[in-house]
């Protein structure tokens, strides 16, 4: 469901429909279902980020996407993926995802402009996870979301 779109920004919100575990070497984050996401894109990033809550409105840990050539419109987003990920978990750490589906190093791939995003990313990632939990607090706090979880709920109960 989209819940803004601005300033080559938008922000969707997605009800998690089955769990899943991200694992990151020895750290396992799991999202279950009923859960949510809080999904920020922008055209004037090399990222987007997914803020995932419980039903309950509780913090479980946040994904980026290193991506470019991102299309905001009325009725879309669209995005190339450039595989590499970061996985934040709650207490703050991350870890970088999926290095070892490159079809070559790093520093090579798409010309070195995957590595500097995510350098980009490194230095500003617990800026805009402070901002994100600021918005989640307010704009996109919990309580606007619990009419639909519920509703989300009851359809699933009735199928």
């Amino acid at each position: 469901m989209l819940l803004t779109v601005q300033n080559q920004s938008a922000v969707l919100f997605h009800i998690i429909e089955d769990t899943f575990t991200m694992t990151a070497n020895q750290a396992q984050l799991t999202i279950p279902k009923g859960s949510y996401t809080i999904a920020y894109y922008w055209e004037d990033r090399p990222y987007n980020l997914y803020f995932w809550r419980d039903h309950k409105g509780k913090y479980l840990g946040s994904y980026f996407n290193i991506v470019k050539n991102t299309f905001i419109n009325d009725g879309m987003v669209s995005f190339e993926d450039l595989i590499i990920d970061i996985l934040v978990l709650p207490n703050g750490e991350y870890f970088i995802l999926d290095e070892d589906e490159l079809p070559e190093s790093l520093e090579k791939f798409e010309n070195g402009s995957v590595q500097q995003s995510l350098n980009l990313l490194a230095e500003s990632l617990h800026t805009v996870l402070l901002q994100t939990t600021s918005e989640s607090e307010g704009i996109y706090a919990h309580e606007k979301f619990i009419p639909l979880l519920e509703h989300c709920l009851f359809m699933k109960k009735r199928e």
